[in-house]
């Protein structure tokens, strides 16, 4: 028996759709219409008892493994605390719903992978926490246990998911990486492209991908809508996408890297990203095969330096305003601390000026311009050495300026070399193939919900 026959056996091809629950009918005598799907589905239908079943799944049963509420829960508060707004309880079923579907996705994976003898071992699950913990938290793994027992989780379910991540990992190195096949020519002429696109922009975007088909679009297209409404009012991008994309990008926070649109290879999302600005979300985009949010991360010029990656040596000179000052005394002593950093002849004699008014002096040489808030930064890079942001603050926060004392420019990029491209575009390739491996997953998968 081959893999392919294992696979089918394994997961009881011989599934039937029971309707025992739900019937549809026809109406006031409509004609069943040929479809394309194969299905003969009127057009206008009565449904026949509970019109909305999910809300009563809370676990379910896959290949005989459960899921429990519990593990929703845990999940759900994962979700929650890494997001620093609370989720609102309209949106809350739509989360739970979307996490019993991952840990459905996760108990494949790690199903298939035990299957094929790629099982992940409980040794590589603990350390991948306590790195995680390190890395992420700067926790030891004893901190981590009780930071997740006081949000309502556990280390159970985090340790469940980096199984799941792994062994997903594991299945795509074995089953699908060594079979994309990108050749010398593809790379060299992706290579030509990229030195005619040179001073061109390239992107770094963030993507939330969610499949949809005819039966369940507009479902799909709200959940879209309901995970853009969250993201607009503060929600992590990052969480989001690791819950709710079905890229195989998930993993890394639906982060896409440093492209070119055109790797997008859709019209419709070249043409949505082309006119963001870092930090802008746009969607849901309609694409086929479902629905896509995007988020632009960053952007850059292919083969030139970016001047934000300037490193600047910076004085910040402040001074702080009595608690009862009035809006009129302040804009007085913001008006006389502008005059006195003007007749400051560059850094050299700020110190002992700044003194004499009062002003506190801080120093930092070691700055990239890139981690200055965007206001300030456009105006720092425009600056020559010695001279001084315009004042800013508020009465609370006092008045203080930024002044340039240096300025290291970064150096010419090259752009990537051959085998960045490579990689690049088998990225792709497996990205797409995994989305097609976990569908067959689903499909001859057996699953019961309580």
């Amino acid at each position: 028996m081959d893999r392919n026959e294992k696979h089918v056996t394994r997961f009881a091809k011989t599934l039937r759709f029971l309707t025992a629950s739900v019937a549809l009918a026809a109406v006031g005598g409509t004609a069943l219409q040929a479809q394309d799907d194969g299905f003969d589905i009127p057009n206008d239908i009565t449904i026949l008892g509970d019109s909305n079943p999910n809300l009563r799944r809370a676990t379910a049963r896959v290949n005989g493994n459960i899921i429990t509420g519990t593990d929703v829960d845990h999940r759900v508060a994962l979700i929650v605390a890494a997001n620093d707004v609370p989720v609102p309880e309209d949106e809350m079923d739509r989360l739970r719903l979307q996490v019993l579907r991952n840990l459905i996705d996760e108990t494949l994976q790690v199903q298939e992978a035990a299957a094929l003898e790629l099982e992940v071992s409980n040794d590589e699950v603990n350390e991948a926490y306590d790195r995680f913990a390190l890395e992420r938290f700067d926790r030891t793994p004893e901190e981590m246990d009780e930071y997740l027992q006081s949000i309502g989780s556990s280390a159970r379910t985090l340790k469940r998911q980096i199984q799941g991540e792994l062994a997903w990992d594991r299945l795509l190195r074995r089953n699908i990486a060594p079979f994309v096949n990108v050749s010398s020519e593809e790379v060299n002429e992706l290579f030509d492209r990229l030195q005619a696109a040179r001073g061109q922009y390239e992107y770094r975007i963030g993507e939330i991908y969610l499949s949809a088909n005819e039966t369940n679009r507009q479902q799909v297209f709200q959940t879209a809508q309901q995970i853009v409404e969250q993201l607009r009012q503060g929600g992590s991008f990052v969480a989001y996408a690791r819950q709710y994309s079905e890229a195989s990008s998930r993993a890394v926070g639906g982060d896409l890297g440093w492209i070119l649109l055109e790797q997008l290879q859709n019209d419709t999302l070249e043409a949505a990203a082309r006119d963001m600005v870092p930090g802008q979300l746009v969607g849901p985009v309609e694409i086929p095969g479902g629905f896509s949010l995007l988020l632009l991360i960053d952007r850059r010029q292919i083969g030139m330096a970016d001047p934000r990656d300037a490193i600047l040596s910076l004085k910040q000179i402040s001074m702080d305003f009595a608690p009862d000052i009035t809006e009129a005394e302040a804009q007085a002593q913001t008006d006389q601390f502008a005059a006195a950093v003007d007749d400051m002849n560059g850094c050299g004699d700020a110190d002992f000026k700044a003194a004499a008014i009062g002003a506190d002096v801080v120093d930092n040489d070691q700055i990239a311009a890139r981690a200055i808030p965007d206001p300030l930064q456009s105006i720092l890079l425009e600056l020559n050495v010695g001279q001084s942001t315009p004042p800013f603050g508020d009465v609370n926060e006092g008045v203080r300026v930024l002044m340039l004392c240096g300025r290291d420019d970064p150096q010419q990029e090259q752009g990537p070399d051959f085998d960045e491209l490579m990689n690049t575009l088998e990225n792709e390739r497996i990205n797409r193939r995994a989305q097609s491996y976990l569908r067959d997953l689903r499909r001859d998968a057996v699953i019961e919900y309580d």
